[in-house]
């Protein structure tokens, strides 16, 4: 081997310098990397519970609601039906205050048809009293629209059958020609307010 050979591969050892500083630069590489990986993983750890915990804080929220919601809608429900119940408690009492006030009115009707019924008919008597007639006339038809407005309406009677939903009967005559039961004469109208009697007919009927 030529000097200048030999000197060439001298120059390409590494001196033990070179050597040591290179394997304190891995060492230091290694280190970092080691560093690196050992910081991460609690932050993922802590990333993921705190994830959990949001996801925890989230459900427990919509349970909640779904609570609230119920809640309210109970709520809603329970005031639907009292807003109904007063309703129809306005209505009944509406109805049983008409009711009370018709049934008071009834008597006063009864006695203007029997004035009718016993006005005069000679026509001098008739003729001086007709002023009068026609005035109670007047009251006894605006008596009869006024019910009428309010639904009322008076109970068919004479040559109808008796009815005990309807009718009250008060005496039993003999009459020729009269099936059993008949109604013969009516004593006192009854009255019907829509459906509901809140008078019964008072009636005369055949034996």
């Amino acid at each position: 081997m030529t000097k200048k050979a030999m000197d060439q591969q001298e120059n390409h050892k590494e001196s033990p310098e070179e050597i040591t500083q290179s394997g304190e630069f891995q060492d230091d590489v290694f280190s970092t990397a080691e560093w690196s990986q050992g910081q991460s993983a609690p932050q993922v750890d802590a990333a993921a519970a705190r994830i959990a915990e949001l996801e925890s804080e989230l459900n427990s929220q919509k349970e909640q609601v779904g609570k609230y919601r119920d809640e309210l809608l109970r709520k809603a429900a329970d005031f639907e039906n009292f807003r109904k119940q007063k309703e129809r408690e306005a209505m009944m009492a509406s109805s049983r205050a008409l009711e009370n006030v018709i049934r008071g009115l009834l008597p006063v009707v009864d006695d203007v048809k029997r004035i009718l019924a016993y006005a005069p008919v000679d026509s001098e008597k008739a003729g001086e009293a007709r002023p009068y007639i026609e005035g109670v006339e007047m009251v006894k038809k605006n008596l009869e629209k006024w019910l009428a407005e309010k639904g009322v309406k008076a109970i068919e009677s004479k040559g109808m059958k008796l009815d005990v939903n309807f009718h009250e009967a008060i005496s039993q005559v003999d009459h020729p020609g009269a099936e059993p039961e008949m109604i013969i004469e009516e004593y006192q109208t009854g009255y019907l307010l829509g459906e509901k009697v809140i008078r019964h007919a008072k009636v005369i009927v055949a034996r």
